[in-house]
């Protein structure tokens, strides 16, 4: 954070932690495999409720020792994953965007079996989320990452009124952040109880802002792929533009999705730089302009 200058930091962990104590127990090949998917009602009513403070004692000493180390020059956020998205984890047992026929399978044959694991997640990710707090999270961020593998009406009937549950039940404890991987329509979103929507980069954030900037703030929502891949005016462009988008203020500059592997360290540095120089007035093209002229030369 210093090398940068951001404006907060995130406990990252694996988004499939909480699953582990759950009796879904993982091994990284290298990225996060289950031992054994869940695939019938049999195996979710194996599924258990667990104390956060007894399983995973770690995450809360690791935030204290992070928020200990920031001595309040930063805000510390934490995270989990989404009972939807939880659920396509368990019975894929691996990435489900890789393969998501086995959750889609149980979901459209037997929704009333799916609504029970998603009813569990859900109150297991309540209380990971409220652990995390009570270990000094300034605020928390919940990752919808699976929302692109649903229709508007799946969405609908089975990750939103979850995300509810989870939400209300944070309610006034700490700010929260909804995020859901590429949903060009954030209006379920905004019933959701976040204060903070993080859009993906196919959504139009001021159109978003225009019509729901009274009731929450947003998130995002430049181009992950653009940071990585893009050139460096390509990238000023996409900043101003979200600037610009998100407004004076109910806006937090951020990526549509995650940080890609592949991303030069200068372009993160790129879109932090500018984002401090510009502002969402007449006088940001003037000042984009500027600096990309001071850059060339």
């Amino acid at each position: 954070p210093k090398r940068f200058g951001v404006d907060a930091i995130i406990f990252f962990q694996d988004i499939l932690t909480p699953l582990a104590p759950m009796g879904a127990p993982f091994v990284f090949r290298p990225g996060p495999v289950l031992e054994k998917p869940i695939r019938s009602a049999s195996d979710i009513a194996a599924l258990k409720r667990f104390d956060p403070s007894r399983e995973l004692r770690f995450v809360y000493d690791i935030i204290r020792s992070v928020r200990s180390s920031l001595a309040g020059e930063l805000p510390l956020l934490g995270f989990a994953g989404a009972p939807l998205t939880l659920a396509f984890f368990l019975i894929a047992g691996r990435s489900p965007g890789l393969d998501p026929a086995a959750a889609r399978a149980l979901m459209t044959s037997d929704a009333g079996t799916f609504h029970r694991l998603l009813d569990l997640l859900a109150e297991v990710t309540i209380d990971y989320l409220q652990y995390q707090i009570d270990a000094g999270a300034d605020a928390v961020q919940l990752f919808e990452s699976t929302a692109d593998l649903l229709s508007p009406e799946e969405y609908a009937e089975f990750a939103h009124p979850y995300q509810v549950k989870v939400l209300s039940a944070l309610a006034g404890r700490v700010p929260a952040i909804l995020f859901a991987k590429d949903q060009p329509n954030v209006d379920l979103m905004v019933e959701s109880g976040a204060d903070v929507l993080s859009i993906s980069a196919i959504a139009n954030l001021a159109e978003a802002k225009q019509q729901y900037g009274n009731r929450v703030a947003f998130q995002g929502n430049v181009d992950n792929r653009l940071l990585a891949e893009g050139t460096l005016d390509q990238i000023d462009e996409a900043v101003l533009t979200c600037l610009t988008a998100g407004g004076h203020q109910g806006h937090i500059l951020n990526l549509g999705h995650g940080l890609l592997a592949n991303t030069p360290v200068e372009h993160v540095q790129r879109l932090i730089e500018l984002s401090r120089m510009v502002r969402p007035s007449p006088e940001s093209i003037e000042s984009a302009a500027e600096y990309q002229t001071h850059d060339a030369e």
